[in-house]
């Protein structure tokens, strides 16, 4: 039996079409939150891609912490990036869940040497991410990191802070 390559679940990403629609449901209706919201953008974000090819894209999220699990709302800008298409393809819903991993690199090298290659990536003030279209293999998009997202002191959050 192989050694697990995933360790454990550390996300749940879902894409939305008016996250402030559902931060104020999420929180409000549901109690789940505080939310703290980031821009992802060619200004924030560095290397940008998409299927290994460098490409701007935009989005607006927001997380918050659930039980241990980081809760992810995402809401495409553009028609670039994947969830833009996961959106029109699907509506609001699951769009991946992040993985805990041991070794970045180990774990790309596995997923190409199984023919799985980068779906979409970047690289957020210091946190590289990647995500894998492991649908084929385990009926998942799967996303990895690499490194420590440090949150923006002076992000906006909802509910805002007093």
């Amino acid at each position: 039996m192989q050694k697990p390559i995933f360790k454990n679940l550390l996300q749940v990403g879902i894409v939305v079409d008016d996250l402030d629609k559902y931060l104020k449901k999420y929180y409000d209706e549901y109690g789940i939150g505080p939310w703290v919201i980031l821009d992802f953008n060619k200004d924030t974000v560095k290397n940008m891609t998409i299927k290994g090819k460098r490409v701007d894209y935009a989005m607006r999220l927001a997380t918050c912490d659930f039980n241990g699990i980081q809760w992810e709302l995402i809401q495409p800008l553009d028609d670039k990036c994947v969830y833009y298409d996961f959106l029109k393809t699907n509506g609001p819903g699951i769009h991946h869940v992040a993985l805990g991993i041991d070794n970045y690199d180990d774990v790309v090298k596995f997923l190409a040497d199984k023919g799985i290659h980068e779906l979409q990536g970047g690289n957020y003030m210091g946190l590289q991410y990647t995500y894998f279209d492991l649908t084929d293999e385990l009926a998942l998009i799967g996303e990895i990191y690499n490194g420590e997202v440090v949150m923006p002191e002076d992000a906006p959050t909802y509910p805002p802070k007093c």
